[in-house]
């Protein structure tokens, strides 16, 4: 899935940021001598009223006994002098826009600085044929006799004619909820209010989308009904707008706007009609047009339930359940999605739908995905959650069916052979993406089921954000939804396709131990029997072990510990990894269960390479090369050779993500093999690499040392020393997330200051990198300034959160240390974590990390584990596998 863009919300301008599918509307500026319109406050109830009475009256015709002009504005004294009030009927506009959709067009004004108005809902639309007859396109009843009901778009007199049909049918009380995230705006039109949209020139089928966060739709309405109204009054009161973009016949119409009320907003059409009908209410749902809606959604639907006594577990049964109805633009998409959401709820209050089974058909197709697997697997009641969805997703299906959208986009994603670029894109990639966004759909549907099964009993003590953050585990579960690397075919370095890489070219040798210990940054926790490496070779590897059992050292026990996520192999007696042609130094992450799905993987990479027998395209630390492999052995294979020498080493591989925080499980098999081995021999040496014996090392390094400190005892701490340096407090990793984790924990400040004396230990080791642990977080951050594009600042304000994310992490491994101790840790860190530490709130906090000293947080996607958790990559990796 694409990592999600910052929204910049800063700003004086109410013009939101939007993005459409296609590029904006070229536009030539107008020069105009007034200022924005769409900048006044639209608080400003009285003044606006004012303002509308003013636009309909012609002040040169009327019959005013004087006007007295001066600097702010005209000053009308009516015939009778009873009334005096301001003109302001000079449009202040300095930059309004225009444009045109082609040559054979007028050129006119466009809203927002780049839009046209555009006809919402044409005629083919209306697959159910339903407009005349109820009011609204593809209005329907689901299956089954839940009062659910879903439509697209109607106008104000189609709304009319649906609450009527309703009314009819015997719905009391009716929650009708409106789905769409983008504006709509209303003209008048034969007695009427038709719906119109903002959209862009080189698409005028798409609506906007992602709009600017600190603006709702509603906010963002009233700002192009007032610029529509100032664009009548320099047009002779006329605006020009499009009904056929097909063909363009009669293009464009031009409509009257003399005053505000010409033009209605969404909320205007659908509260005033519920005036007539007390129990009838209204709500704004916006929705997402693809993948899953946010956990804020989800929160703003509980509080309709919330709201909603007749929706109440306790409730009166014998009152009719309240009509649901949901509406987006066409009645489909947006649309399914709130009816399932509604058949969910209904599920809950009543029990399973009362219709045949043979009404209700389930989808045909089987999703039989690794993270539906797990998903259900740790649900309490997992199968019934899925039952439940799936009937629901078949009861709502008449015009769209969620199942058989993620089967057929997996379809398609697997029908393209060779990937080919679109625009600049990758087909596959697009297919890829379309395919996560609806399965991530689905999974979020059987998550809030789940929610609903413990929340809904209890009349909902906690939202769904809150209990998300209670279960960070689902957070852990989604990450790995893209598994499609661990089907990739051993095969892609023999095709050609990738390429290995060599661990020369990947590590540098900072720590120039390469010369001596054949491995490069080779180095010892002082006083301690911990060491870290980059990925030794067959010969580094034997070099190391002589090195640890020689006379001086003399380890009896040597448990190593390796930490690489992507494939490795040693050929011809060099380390190698495969890369992506076009991206050498971005690794390739293998999502695995299993440590042991790595070796399988790696053994099939190694059985190709011998069986091709040719020459292969490999990069050294010098150039590209073609090489002839003669001999090949796995990373396990290494050691396997080296244990029949040295019969006291042990060897675990371990994965861990590259710069970010450790996942929960892979602190706790760090510390269950830690503690094996020192059950064994409490003398036991501890080796740990990763692909440079950087930062996956030293994080392990660090929480190998907390963990000796623990059982052996732990140094004396100094005093923290008084450092006048810039950013000092910074530098000691006092930021207000860490403070706020700290002020939770039982002695959180000394529990802290461990930490850090932990950190200055183990990077006392590698002085020549320039690298510590904390100290790399506000440097990292300081970097987003001097950033040459929007992109790399991107990149680095997630490796800032990632590191601060991390070091959070080795606090509260810490603390965990601390309080479980007396159980010699029989419960585990990541049982710990949702147990105790999400209790306390520190997955809440989590889910708002960032630098709050110098940014609101909230403004970047990165401040939640739901994105901040996804893979990362500064470039997208082609897919070679699949979604399994």
């Amino acid at each position: 899935m694409q990592k999600p863009k910052d929204v910049n919300t800063r700003g004086t301008a109410v013009r939101p940021s939007v993005q459409i599918m296609g590029t904006s509307a070229s536009a030539t500026s107008q020069a105009a001598p007034f200022a924005p319109t769409h900048q006044a406050d639209h608080q400003g109830n009285g003044m606006a009223e004012h303002r509308r009475f003013l636009q309909s009256v012609n002040i040169r015709n009327s019959k005013a006994k004087s006007i007295i002009t001066n600097k702010v504005a005209p000053v009308v004294i009516t015939k009778n002098c009873r009334e005096e009030f301001q003109i302001h009927d000079k449009i202040q506009s300095a930059n309004y826009s225009m444009g045109r959709i082609s040559d054979l067009l007028p050129e006119h004004y466009l809203v927002l600085g780049e839009f046209f108005m555009v006809q919402d809902v044409y005629n083919r639309a209306d697959v159910l044929n339903t407009t005349k007859s109820h009011g609204s396109p593809n209005f329907r009843k689901v299956k089954g006799n839940y009062p659910l009901f879903g439509m697209g778009q109607p106008s104000l007199s189609g709304f009319k004619q649906v609450l009527q049909r309703l009314q009819i049918d015997g719905c009391e009380e009716v929650i009708f909820i409106c789905l769409r995230e983008e504006p709509v705006v209303f003209f008048r039109s034969d007695g009427d209010f038709i719906p119109y949209t903002p959209r862009g020139r080189e698409n005028l089928h798409e609506n906007l989308h992602d709009l600017d966060r600190e603006l709702s739709a509603e906010q963002i309405e009233l700002s192009i009904r007032k610029e529509l109204c100032d664009f009548a009054k320099l047009s002779e009161n006329m605006f020009y707008v499009y009904n056929d973009i097909e063909h363009f016949k009669d293009e464009p119409q031009q409509v009257q706007i003399l005053s505000e009320e010409d033009i209605h907003v969404t909320e205007e059409v659908y509260k005033r009609p519920l005036f007539s009908q007390p129990l009838h209410r209204y709500y704004r749902l916006p929705l997402p047009m693809e993948g899953a809606p946010l956990e804020e959604t989800f929160d703003a639907f509980v509080n309709i339930l919330r709201e909603t006594p007749n929706l109440s577990l306790m409730r009166d049964s014998s009152r009719p359940l309240p009509a649901l109805l949901f509406s987006c633009q066409v009645g489909v998409g947006r649309t399914n999605l709130g009816l399932i959401l509604g058949a969910i709820v209904f599920h809950r209050l009543q029990g399973a739908s009362k219709s045949p089974r043979h009404e209700i058909q389930k989808s045909e197709h089987k999703l039989d995905f690794q993270v539906i697997q797990l998903l259900i697997s740790r649900l309490p009641k997992g199968q019934q959650v899925l039952d439940e969805v799936d009937d629901a997703v078949a009861m709502c299906s008449e015009m769209h069916n969620i199942k058989n959208a993620v089967y057929e986009n997996k379809l398609k994603l697997e029908g393209i052979g060779e990937d080919y670029q679109i625009q600049g894109s990758s087909t596959k990639g697009y297919f890829l993406q379309r395919t996560l966004q609806s399965l991530e759909r689905y999974v979020y549907l059987l998550i809030f089921n789940a929610y609903l099964h413990d929340q809904y009993p209890q009349a909902f003590p906690q939202n769904f954000s809150q209990w998300l953050c209670m279960n960070a585990w689902i957070y852990r579960l989604l990450a790995s939804m893209d598994s499609s690397e661990l089907s990739a075919p051993a095969s892609l370095i023999t095709d050609g396709i990738r390429v290995l890489v060599s661990s020369e070219f990947l590590a540098t040798d900072l720590l120039s131990t390469a010369k001596e210990m054949k491995v490069a940054n080779f180095r010892r926790v002082s006083k301690m029997a911990l060491y870290g490496m980059a990925q030794p070779n067959s010969e580094a590897l034997a070099v190391v072990m002589s090195y640890l059992t020689d006379q001086r050292r003399g380890h009896s026990t040597i448990l190593w510990l390796n930490l690489q996520e992507e494939l490795v192999l040693e050929a011809n007696g060099q380390m190698f990894t495969p890369r992506e042609p076009g991206c050498l130094e971005q690794p390739i992450p293998v999502c695995v269960q299993h440590p042991q799905q790595l070796q399988e993987m790696e053994l099939a990479l190694k059985q190709d390479v011998l069986r091709c027998e040719k020459w292969l395209e490999v990069i050294t630390e010098q150039d590209k090369q073609m090489r002839m492999f003669k001999t090949c052995h796995t990373i396990e294979e290494l050691f396997v050779h080296q244990k029949s020498i040295h019969p006291s080493l042990s060897y675990q591989r371990i994965p861990m993500s590259d710069c970010c925080a450790p996942k929960e499980e892979v602190f706790d098999h760090l510390l269950e093999a830690m503690k094996s081995s020192l059950a064994e021999n409490p003398k036991c040496a501890f080796i740990f690499n990763c692909h440079n014996g950087k930062d996956r090392t030293t994080a392990a390094m660090v929480i190998a040392t907390l963990t000796l400190w623990h059982i052996n005892g732990f140094p004396e701490c100094e005093e923290d020393e008084i450092v006048s340096v810039p950013d000092a407090k910074y530098t000691k990793g006092e930021f207000e997330v860490v403070m706020q984790v700290v002020r939770v924990l039982p002695d959180g400040h000394r529990v802290k200051r461990e930490v850090d004396v932990a950190l200055d230990v183990v990077s006392e080791t590698m002085t020549p990198m320039h690298y510590h642990l904390r100290e790399i977080i506000i440097s990292t951050y300081r970097q987003i300034k001097m950033a040459k594009s929007e992109a790399d600042a991107q990149w680095l304000r997630l490796r800032s959160l990632q590191y601060l994310e991390r070091y959070i992490y080795l606090i509260l491994f810490n603390c965990y240390l601390h309080l479980e101790k007396k159980d010699s840790w029989r419960r585990s860190f990541s049982q710990w974590m949702y147990q105790v530490a999400a209790r306390a709130g520190v997955y809440a906090i989590l889910n708002h990390l960032g630098f709050s000293e110098f940014e609101n947080p909230d403004d970047s996607p990165m401040a939640r584990l739901r994105f901040r958790w996804l893979p990362h990559s500064v470039q997208s990796i082609p897919m070679r596998g699949q979604l399994i």
